[in-house]
């Protein structure tokens, strides 16, 4: 069975996106950027028209009422799932290492004591999503 997931991790001034379909028991991320909370609803209307979404998974953080809005105002009818945020942030810490090698003398520290360069809501919202999938 294909599942095809959008997750969002909202914030006050940035979310976190991303799509992950899972096939076979096989999750794979097709999509994951961050996106200003004034574009979220067009985002959000071009990743839909961009991938088959079963269902939209919103972290219940910092203005998650606000993106539940937006996404009802953008895509009516859509299917939606709140799920709890904890431990996302230093989990999607962790994420982001995994996919961006340290290099020189970070390499030496352990990744829990650094923090990534950039935001890293695209992967909060990419731990949002396999934890709605896992559910399934």
């Amino acid at each position: 069975m294909k599942r095809t997931v959008l997750a969002i991790d909202p914030g006050s001034g940035k979310c976190g996106l991303a799509v992950v379909r899972k096939e076979d028991g096989i999750e794979e991320i097709l999509h994951r950027r961050i996106s200003q909370i004034e574009e979220l609803g067009e985002d959000i209307i071009d990743i839909a028209a961009s991938y088959d979404i079963d269902l939209i998974v919103i972290g219940n953080g910092t203005n998650s009422k606000q993106v539940q809005s937006k996404i009802r105002a953008a895509l009516p009818g859509q299917a939606m799932l709140i799920l709890d945020e904890r431990d996302t942030s230093i989990r999607a810490r962790e994420r982001y290492w995994q996919h961006t090698p340290r290099r020189g003398w970070r390499r030496l520290l352990p990744s829990s004591l650094q923090v990534p360069p950039v935001p890293v809501d695209d992967f909060v919202a990419v731990i949002l999503a396999e934890r709605a999938l896992s559910a399934d």
